[in-house]
């Protein structure tokens, strides 16, 4: 038996030969089990998907079915609350959004290695953070009007402004610890309670914005004080939900002591999420402020911020996404599997083609009647017209950088995103935007191409650094 084994072993055999038999036997088997991990792959980024989508879409809508309410007492009202709205995603929103994006690194990790426990202490902890760091952003929105005609903007679309955000103040506590609960429940891939939550509350905030608009006659300060409330009212539903269910038993523990333990590394990943978040968040809303320098800043003012209100709803299906492969990235790098990492990101950029592809046809297609929904005037409805062919193009490279930047949180690349989005869009997009609007006296339309321009070099920086650093293509 010996001498057989070793007589075989030594049978001479070509290199070419032996590669060739060697590919024909392992080549159907490897291919099978290829598409059977995608398929796998896809079901479950489109069991996340939906849900998650749905999520970021409804938890946004809130602002922006408030704007509309306003948006039919006139275009003074509308053009304040459009100059508050996108203040305060300036100054507040955007920020707590980027330090709650900190749990998707850390939580979707700790699942994935089966380190249950620390779920809930990531969790509290970064509530502890976000709510310390809502007080003196509080102080910010009280005195809003202030500072806005400090930048230079108009004095009465600056006091509404004002109201508007004075008003939103309370919600601001609910956004930040809606943040943490939104990371906590998606890194377990518990998405459904979310979706419902947020379903909920969407129909109760409709309710409330009809109410306080109209039958109280509150005008701006109802509308704003409907979005303070019914982000509390998610925030409820989501804590009854994890302390009563048995799907959060292994990752909830209540209130823990250890949460107080290594605050400052925490604060140290969650800055540098804020700040990648908001070199981005930051540029969009800036095109809202340049454009009250503008010659007419009502119409200017109110058409800009109804495009880009359109732009960051359709943005936040791309924000869904990229929830989707940050959880599957970081729950596989966390259970030590990087070819399943490589390979969510893959099947999710297929998936981002094609959902861009269908959202820029739609985008088009309702060009002509979308400013309807915001405004009365037809000079508004026209210029909003104008703008969406460019939005169209905008949101379907969107598409690509959310996915990216979803992957690159699920590794914790924070610190390399600060400098890819710094560059996107502070050395390329905003100073297109001031040439074309303030230099080529081109007007508000062009200033929208900081939302292009950013997209395009963002994407093309995205890809470059992808590349280098991992091999992604």
């Amino acid at each position: 038996m010996e001498t057989q084994e070793n007589s075989t072993l030594h049978v001479p055999m070509l290199p070419n030969q032996h590669r060739s038999n060697d590919m024909d036997s392992h080549r159907p088997e490897q291919l099978s089990s290829l598409k059977e991990e995608i398929i796998v792959e896809v079901k479950k980024q489109l069991w996340l998907g939906g849900p998650l989508v749905s999520v970021s879409l409804l938890q946004y809508s809130l602002q922006m079915i408030s704007i509309m309410f306003v948006g039919h007492l006139g275009n003074l009202p509308l053009s304040g609350a459009s100059l508050g709205s996108s203040f305060a995603s300036v100054s507040g929103y955007s920020i707590l959004l980027g330090m709650g994006s900190a749990l998707e690194t850390l939580c979707g990790q700790a699942y994935g290695a089966r380190q249950y426990h620390m779920l809930g202490i990531h969790t509290q902890r970064a509530m502890l953070v976000l709510i310390g760091s809502s007080i003196p952003l509080s102080l910010i929105w009280f005195y809003t009007s202030n500072l806005l005609i400090l930048m230079g903007q108009d004095h009465e679309i600056s006091a509404q402004a004002g109201i508007f955000n004075r008003w939103m103040i309370p919600g601001l506590f609910a956004f930040a610890i809606l943040q943490c609960l939104n990371k906590f429940l998606q890194s377990q891939n518990n998405v459904f309670p979310l979706l419902i939550s947020s379903g909920v509350t969407t129909l109760v905030h409709v309710v409330l914005c009809w109410f306080f608009v109209f039958q109280l006659n509150l005008g701006s300060k109802g509308a704003a004080l409907a979005i303070s409330i019914s982000y509390w009212i998610n925030v409820f539903m989501l804590v009854v939900y994890i302390n009563l269910t048995t799907a959060c038993a292994a990752t909830w523990n209540g209130i823990s002591k250890e949460a107080l333990n290594d605050i400052i590394s925490f604060i140290k990943l969650a800055m540098a999420s804020a700040v990648m978040i908001c070199f981005e968040y930051w540029s969009f809303e800036m095109v809202v402020l340049l454009s009250g320098l503008l010659p007419n800043p009502q119409l200017e003012t109110s058409v800009l911020s109804i495009s880009l209100n359109t732009c960051w709803m359709v943005y936040n299906i791309s924000v869904g996404l990229g929830c989707v492969i940050s959880s599957r990235v970081s729950n596989e790098l966390g259970a030590g599997n990087a070819q399943g990492a490589l390979l969510a990101l893959r099947v999710m950029m297929v998936i981002a083609i094609l959902v861009g592809t269908t959202i820029g046809l739609v985008t088009i297609l309702v060009r002509n009647v979308w400013g309807k929904l915001y405004s009365n005037e037809d000079e508004v409805i026209k210029y909003v017209a104008k703008m969406m062919p460019l939005l169209a193009l905008s949101d379907f490279l969107d598409g690509f950088q959310c996915v990216l930047s979803g992957a690159a949180r699920g590794c914790g690349w924070q610190n390399l995103c600060v400098g890819i989005n710094f560059g996107a869009y502070y050395v390329v997009g905003i100073p297109t935007a001031i040439l074309f609007a303030f230099v080529l006296h081109i007007g508000g339309m062009k200033n929208e191409n900081l939302v292009l321009a950013g997209a395009l070099d963002g994407n093309h920086m995205w890809t470059c650094s992808s590349r280098d650093s991992t091999g992604y293509n």
